[in-house]
């Protein structure tokens, strides 16, 4: 093991220069310190046309901002919050990608980095330290990158599976004791609730879990304290699955691969949930190319995926990563595991979505929103949950999956809905089969 020398974050990243591509550590563990180093020499105008990428970050950012055009570039995994704006108006850009192939275009070089700025766990007595909470595709930027820079942080939880590192792979360290980024939870209301309840219902005892962030999860979760051995396999989990595990309820025993453990690529939430997973050995955070993989996902039996929606139509496309032209998220994992759950035996895909939007508009249309895009087509569609039900649209025709789709919609939108779709379909559309 290499000796440890400190530098601070200015020093550190001095290595960056014009035209580099940095990338940068995700969601909690997002490198504030060097992040506001390097931009700080970019508002000294030491370099320019310095290439940023990551999936996503959490906390307030500099690099996207219009006073950095031509000195940072930032070209996104996904949409975040934080750099959302930025998107929108150009100044920043998105890379549409599959999640799981994130890691891909580091390491078979359709996207060289030469930088990449990490924090990490306290190494320890063999000269191992911990990626922490996000593994994501971070983990081949540290195996690819000319320079890595790291910022060693006792805050970040010592997490197994492929997070471990050997400071080895380190170039130049910073020390810092921030605490991590925690997610302030959503507010679960009375239609995340109806929903939760349909989803839940759908979920069978010994099912392996995939579900995201967000009001809608946790709704779910919280219904699921009568179930028995779950299971968890996705690329991110939050506090609403501690309390399954401290009941019993996920135990992973049904699990056909990594049996027992919670499995996950990066973790968003409290201090109570980076503390769960510090020197846990029955959480494995792994690669991207692992949890999102959609032969891997497979392999579990009962793969419950749940993922939401900005839009869906009457015939089932959904559109997850933009509100018209305005790109809003990304592709994400969405495909990764709608796929790998149609797969599973057992398994069940499920698109979760609020009827409407805080606005009242319908998130069900006749068609999608001109320049919206498709990233689930119709054929990956099974499961659709809204608080009006839940409807299986596998192997449906189109006009018997729309008279599904708008059954479920907003009482205040079918009429709408049901008119476009006989406008669509034609007079069959309202035709009854006589089954007898």
């Amino acid at each position: 093991m290499k000796s440890i020398k400190y530098v601070s974050p200015e020093a550190a990243v001095k290595v960056i220069k014009s035209n580099d591509r940095v990338h940068l550590h995700s969601v909690a563990v997002t490198p504030h310190p060097l992040i506001n180093a390097m931009c700080e020499r970019g508002r000294n105008k030491e370099f320019r046309n310095v290439r940023i990428q990551h999936i996503h970050t959490e906390g307030e950012v500099e690099y996207a901002n219009q006073e950095f055009e031509g000195i940072f570039k930032l070209e996104s995994f996904f949409v975040g919050a934080n750099v959302r704006k930025q998107t929108q108006a150009g100044y920043a850009d998105y890379i549409p990608v599959f999640l799981h192939e994130t890691q891909r275009l580091i390491r078979e070089g359709y996207l060289n980095v030469n930088v990449a700025m990490i924090q990490v766990s306290t190494p320890d007595k063999f000269g191992y330290a911990s990626l922490g909470t996000s593994v994501d595709a971070t983990l081949a930027a540290v195996e690819t990158a000319d320079t890595v820079i790291a910022i060693v942080n006792p805050n970040v939880p010592r997490a197994f599976g492929d997070a471990m590192i050997s400071v080895d792979d380190i170039d130049i360290f910073v020390a810092d004791d921030s605490p991590l980024i925690p997610l302030h939870p959503s507010i679960i209301s009375e239609t995340d609730m109806k929903i939760g309840r349909y989803v839940a219902e759908l979920v069978d005892d010994g099912a392996t879990l995939q579900m995201g962030i967000g009001s809608i999860p946790n709704a779910v979760l919280s219904m699921l304290g009568n179930h028995k051995d779950l299971g968890v396999h996705s690329e991110m989990f939050s506090d609403g699955i501690l309390p399954l595990v401290d009941k019993g309820v996920v135990n992973g025993k049904n699990k056909s691969i990594d049996k027992g453990k919670l499995v996950a690529t990066f973790l968003m939430g409290s201090k109570k949930l980076y503390d769960f997973i510090d020197d846990n050995p029955g959480v494995a955070m792994q690669d991207v190319k692992y949890t999102n993989r959609v032969n891997i996902i497979a392999k579990n039996p009962k793969v419950t995926a749940i993922n939401s929606a900005l839009q869906i139509d009457i015939t089932g496309q959904v559109c997850a990563d933009s509100i018209g032209t305005k790109f809003y998220s990304g592709v994400g994992g969405q495909i990764d595991f709608l796929r790998g759950a149609s797969l599973s035996n057992g398994g069940k895909p499920i698109i979760a979505i609020p009827s409407v939007t805080n606005k009242g508009v319908s998130k069900i249309a006749p068609i999608l929103t001109p320049g919206a895009g498709v990233v689930s087509t119709r054929a990956n569609i099974h499961w659709l949950v809204t608080e009006f039900g839940a409807v299986n649209l596998y192997g449906m025709p189109l006009q018997e999956r729309a008279k599904l789709i708008i059954s479920i919609a907003h009482p205040d939108h079918q009429e709408e809905l049901d008119k476009a779709a006989f406008e669509r379909f034609g007079p069959h559309f309202h035709f009854v089969w006589d089954e007898n």
